[in-house]
């Protein structure tokens, strides 16, 4: 199918001028009902600060939070797609037991508000199974070549605690959601292939291998692509418990400048720069594996 032309219609270009209207209105009114004086000459110190020791040009507030975000959501969707699959797996297995399991876990999730579910997992997580299993006393003892190289994959040493917290907190609460995607798409395979593995002697794991997971993220791969971006956007509750992503260093740029309006502006904009590339990415890497299979 050919490329659809891109012509501005008559009726583009009257929704593109009311879209100016309208932000146009909203800033004088900002300006004028509020009587509040922007101030955008402050947003640059908040991304970047000069350190005095160094000379060098370092990340600062909104630039610290991002790099926070990108790792939060990077080391959450790991665990979370591994659980998403054996949660999906019990949604579709034949033992009853099982199959209450996965479903149990995914309406939990899925019908409590996420700020609770952030509440519940990241104070049990930290209160209880951390201490249990010593992770604080391992992070004291990792030789420093370590801490380095975790501080900059994970977070400084002094937040590696409440970082991991969030991490596991977030890959819980988006593991529900992929699995019922991955659950969908596992349904959506014909018997007559299940058949046609049975027949071919593979035994389970090799089926799920071979023939069904390959299949379900194939199919699913829009759904999931489209899970993986929110992800990053689901990073913003992490906040709540004071892990420093975008939004809560967001808010410590407010409390320093109190230039309300230009900070938070920011902080969507690199939210929509951020979500916008990973769609570009996602979009190829769907076209390039669709051509290929």
């Amino acid at each position: 199918m050919p490329p659809r032309s891109l012509r501005l219609r008559p009726l583009d270009a009257f929704w593109l001028l009311g879209f100016v209207a309208v932000v146009v209105f909203v800033i004088l009114h900002v300006r004028d009902g509020f009587e509040y004086k922007s101030n955008w000459s402050a947003i640059p110190q908040f991304m970047f600060r000069h350190d005095p020791e160094t000379g060098w040009w370092v990340p600062n507030y909104l630039v610290q939070g991002l790099l926070t975000t990108l790792k939060l959501s990077f080391w959450a969707l790991i665990p979370a797609t591994a659980l998403g699959v054996v949660i999906a797996l019990f949604r579709t297995s034949r033992s009853l037991f099982l199959r209450l399991v996965g479903r149990t876990f995914v309406e939990l999730v899925r019908n409590v508000p996420p700020l609770v579910l952030i509440f519940l997992f990241y104070f049990f997580f930290l209160g209880l199974v951390l201490p249990l299993i010593g992770f604080e006393t391992l992070v004291r003892q990792l030789p420093r070549e370590v801490l380095a190289v975790t501080e900059v994959l994970f977070a400084e040493q002094s937040r590696l605690v409440q970082f991991v917290s969030g991490v596991v907190t977030l890959a819980f609460f988006e593991a529900a959601y992929i699995a019922e995607i991955l659950r969908g798409g596992m349904e959506s395979i014909e018997r007559s292939q299940k058949e046609a593995s049975y027949s071919l002697g593979l035994s389970w794991i090799d089926e799920l291998r071979f023939i069904i997971l390959p299949q379900a993220f194939r199919r699913q791969l829009p759904a999931l692509t489209n899970e993986y971006i929110n992800t990053v956007k689901y990073s913003s509750i992490a906040s709540v418990v004071s892990i420093q992503e975008l939004t809560f260093m967001g808010r410590q740029a407010v409390a320093a400048s109190r230039q309300l309006f230009e900070v938070w502006i920011t902080v969507a904009l690199l939210y929509l720069i951020l979500t916008l590339s990973l769609s570009l990415v996602a979009r190829r890497f769907e076209r390039s594996w669709r051509g290929s299979n």
